[in-house]
């Protein structure tokens, strides 16, 4: 049998780390990038990575601005939104070969949204075959990637493009 090592995510796993009160975006938003994981900012919204991500690469896109939904964002908050969605999918194709992505949006509590009152849009890439044995019998992804590296790969790759 093979063992798996992710240590990194041991706090999380036990109920532990850092509580961020308010909105975590805006607290994301106020950081170092480093800090907040942040890969991208741009004029209106930004790309930091899923601190608990479902695949390596794993973004969330989120206005600066505490806005609800799509709806309360300006028209050029959704245009840089969207256009930062399709750099993300270009960012992530070189960095790493995804075969697809899924794209999300969760507008509130009720639609999935774990933070119901700040948008944003998940940019996840996926590969053939990416469910396996952990993930449909153990409940349990593997992410063979430590974030710090992720991020500093990311935003090499954002910054060539700015």
């Amino acid at each position: 049998m093979e063992s798996l090592y992710t240590p990194w995510r041991a706090a999380y796993l036990a109920g532990e780390g850092e509580i961020v009160t308010g909105c975590l975006f805006c607290a994301l938003a106020g950081r170092r990038d480093e800090d907040g994981l942040i890969v991208h900012r741009g004029v209106s919204v930004f790309a930091a990575l899923n601190r608990y991500p479902y695949t390596n690469g794993h973004l969330m896109l989120a206005p600066f601005a505490h806005r609800r939904s799509l709806s309360a964002m300006s028209a050029a908050e959704r245009h840089e939104l969207v256009d930062l969605a399709a750099t993300s999918e270009e960012v992530l194709t070189e960095a790493y070969r995804p075969h697809g992505f899924n794209h999300g949006l969760n507008i509130g509590r009720s639609a999935g949204a774990g933070v119901a009152d700040h948008a944003h849009l998940h940019v996840v890439p996926r590969w053939e075959g990416d469910t396996n044995f952990m993930t449909v019998l153990g409940a349990t992804r593997t992410i063979p990637e430590e974030l710090s590296f992720t991020w500093e790969k990311l935003a090499a790759a954002f910054a060539r493009r700015s």
